[in-house]
Formats: structure tokens, sequence, C-alpha cells
């Protein structure tokens, strides 16, 4: 695990916008696709505008990178807090992505029946032993949840799909996820997390007892792959 601290949210999404450039530019020297999953939440908007604009939106060989999402509220799209909908706004409707190569979860069917679909739709990229995905962006709540995986939850426990879909009885609606399995087989994962109000929570995620029950986001360690923490200093504040 690597730890990298910037003064503020500003400097951080510029540190993460360079770093994660640097990282698929280098990936896509050996393999000809980069399959990249996306966070939703407000921590990575300001990362998105960013490599809309120059110099990534350039550098970066868009047409060759395959989106996918970590988790969705099953919301329509046009819903302001449809996962999909902001990384549309945000960067995919800015940059010459390949639709094809853009996989929502959907929210016009059932949740069960999509995340099903979903789950497919990975396993069309991958088998049952590969790496999977190059980068899972991922974001960390002030409660320690990542992706859909919240605290106390039985999806914090899910050892064999790759998607669920579940009733979130806090948020009165269904929640679509990936697991931690799936996540766990990336080649990459980058965690970005900023604020005072997740400076506790995020020394107990790194430095305390692992209890995936109370701190889902302690569930996610790559087999095989790297493990990247972005914070800025105020919530790295609580750490020694």
């Amino acid at each position: 695990m690597e730890l990298h601290i910037a003064k503020d949210p500003a400097q951080l999404s510029e540190n993460v916008a360079a770093w994660i450039s640097n990282y698929i530019l280098e990936v896509l020297q050996s393999q000809e696709r980069f399959t990249f999953v996306l966070s939703g939440g407000s921590t990575p908007k300001q990362l998105y505008k960013l490599l809309a604009k120059a110099p990534y939106n350039t550098m970066i060989p868009w047409e060759k990178l395959h989106f996918f999402w970590g988790d969705e509220r099953a919301v329509p799209f046009e819903d302001d807090r449809n996962n999909a909908r902001m990384a549309y706004d945000e960067l995919l409707n800015l940059v010459p992505v390949n639709p094809d190569n853009i996989h929502v979860m959907r929210t016009d069917i059932e949740p069960e029946a999509a995340a099903a679909e979903y789950e497919k739709v990975i396993r069309s990229y991958y088998d049952e032993d590969d790496i999977t995905f190059d980068l899972v962006l991922l974001g960390m709540g002030d409660d320690g949840h990542t992706l859909s995986l919240f605290p106390g939850l039985p999806i914090v426990h899910e050892q064999d799909a790759w998607v669920k879909a579940f009733w979130l009885e806090a948020q009165n609606m269904y929640r679509i996820t990936l697991t931690a399995p799936v996540v766990n087989s990336a080649a990459c994962v980058l965690f970005m997390a900023t604020g005072a109000a997740k400076a506790i929570t995020l020394k107990n995620v790194i430095e305390g007892t692992f209890d995936a029950d109370k701190y889902p986001s302690q569930l996610i360690r790559p087999e095989d792959g790297e493990l990247h923490w972005f914070v800025d200093e105020a919530a790295a504040s609580a750490m020694e």
C-alpha cells in the first residue's frame, strides 16, 4: 500500500489526474485496451473535470479505454444521484470515448436483473482466474464504506458474486455494487479521500485492527495488484 498526501482537494485531484494518465500510458505500452472502473460521489468530480481538459483530453488514448462503474444507485439515469450520469456530464461526453466501451449499470430494469447482466458483461472480459480491471477508482465514506459495501450489511461478506443488488433501508433505495473479490483481483486500486470528517475513519482503516463489518474499506486489498491511497492533509491529520 502506498499513501500519497496532498495539501488540499484541488492539489489532490491534480496529483491523481497526473498519476492516472501516466499509469494508463504505461499499461497501454504492453496491451491494447485499458479497463477503468469509475467511482461516484463528490470526491472524483473535480478529477473528472481535469481529465476532460488539456493536457489529459489529448494525451490519453481515450478510444482504447473501457469504462465500468463500481456501484450505482438504482435511480433513473436522468436523476442527479445517478453515478453514471455524473461521469457522463463531467468526463465521458467531453472526450473521444468509443460509446461501445462504456458499460453502465442499468437502472431501467429490476436491480437484481441489472446486477446479473453486469456480471455477465464483466465475465465476458475476464476469466475466473484473471487479473480483472486495470484500474479501480474508489472513494471512502465518513463511515468507512466503499462501493456500496456499507458497515454491518451482508453484502460486505459476499464471496461468490462479482456484482450484487440489495435494498439499502437507510437510503430507501436499491444499490448495485461490485463486490470485494472482483475488486481485489484488479491490477490497481486507487482510493481518494478528503476532509477532516474522514480523518479518524481513515486512520482506523489503514492503521487499525481489521474489522470489515465496521470499516468495509479494509476489505479492499488487491491480491496481486497495487493499492494507492490519495488523501489530503485534512483526511490524513489523525494518522501517525
